[in-house]
């Protein structure tokens, strides 16, 4: 594994840990010229998902545009990078056990915001506000009121 600090191929690894459901390994590996220590992990390789855009183009699924996507809606709130990570492999795990090899951009946009309403409501109403392209503060009101209204009940 190549260290990205340095560049060196030279690294060694310091722990190995399943994650929390069993989706991947995580390895901490520290890198033998610069003694810096960075994470890598392993995932099984699945058949590949495509993603099914709103104006009906095709792209791979792109974990990372999905980790991206999340973590700019959390931006400042009390959500850790591991909260984001379970929430990504949940997705990714729920999207490929569908047994189908094409999912529509309205479905992830579905699963991310069904999870992010459990985990933090002024993410959730960021990403909301993006996903669901709020042309007006009325369409947002009325997403906050959803969410009130939920509390509530």
């Amino acid at each position: 594994m190549r260290c990205p600090f340095c560049g060196n191929i030279d690294t060694k690894v310091i722990d190995t840990r399943a994650m929390e459901d069993n989706s991947a390994i995580r390895r901490r590996r520290m890198c033998e010229k610069c003694n810096e220590r960075f994470t890598t992990y392993e995932r099984v390789d699945t058949i590949p998902l495509t993603v099914i855009k709103a104006d009906n183009t095709r792209e791979s699924f792109d974990r990372e545009k999905l980790v991206k996507g999340i973590m700019m809606s959390c931006n400042k709130r009390p959500v850790s990078v591991e909260d984001i990570e379970n929430m990504v492999n949940d997705i990714e795990n729920q999207a490929v056990n569908t047994m189908r090899r094409e999912i529509s951009s309205k479905e992830l946009g579905e699963m991310v915001m069904e999870r992010l309403k459990d985990l933090d409501d002024v993410a959730y109403v960021r990403f909301a506000s993006v996903y669901r392209k709020f042309k007006d503060i009325d369409s947002f009101m009325k997403e906050l009121s959803k969410i009130l209204d939920d509390r509530k009940s």
